[in-house]
């Protein structure tokens, strides 16, 4: 099975694509963070993300998503942002790197869990914000650089998405998985 990462800033339309991508017929694993923080917030905790467990609960949480995603049988799956995502959200936070989220950087990289080209859903140009994204647009190109450097760290190769509209950007994801099968 070839798994493939998206990720990008928050308020890029990603979670979209992902719903489209699942739509068409593809494999989807979804996000983790926007979870724990719903959850939490639920539980009458404001500003979850200031608590340095949140790092550990994503990481947990992805990581059992996508053990329990190995049981599919799809050829492709698509993964709503990754453990990577969770560490460059660590390095926004201002967080040290856990042995939780160390352990689970090492573990995709030993069992070679992830296509090693993520797509990188670029920003729209404003962040529309909801009761979990509680960022600036300022901020968020700030988060955005993180996760590109992040990314580049791990070894991972940055395919960029542009703006545009939903069944384009879907379009490029789908062509460049083709082109990437093909190779």
């Amino acid at each position: 099975m070839r798994r493939f990462i998206l990720t990008g800033t928050p308020s890029s339309r990603k979670t979209a694509i992902v719903r489209q991508l699942e739509l068409d017929g593809f494999s989807v694993v979804e996000e983790a963070a926007t979870d724990v923080i719903a959850l939490e917030q639920a539980r009458g905790v404001a500003e979850p993300w200031k608590h340095p467990s949140f790092i550990d609960t994503i990481a947990e949480l992805q990581r059992q998503r996508q053990i329990r995603a190995t049981r599919q049988t799809h050829e492709l799956q698509f993964h709503d942002r990754s453990a990577i995502c969770t560490a460059a959200l660590a390095v926004y936070l201002g967080y040290p790197p856990s042995d939780a989220l160390s352990r689970e950087l090492a573990r995709l990289d030993k069992e070679a869990v992830f296509q090693r080209r993520v797509f990188f859903i670029q920003n729209l140009g404003f962040i529309k914000p909801t009761e979990s994204r509680r960022i600036s647009f300022e901020d968020a190109l700030r988060f955005e650089l993180v996760h590109e450097e992040t990314y580049r760290k791990y070894g991972f190769e940055c395919v960029f998405i542009a703006p545009g509209r939903l069944c384009d950007r879907v379009d490029a994801i789908v062509r460049a998985v083709s082109g990437a099968h093909a190779h």
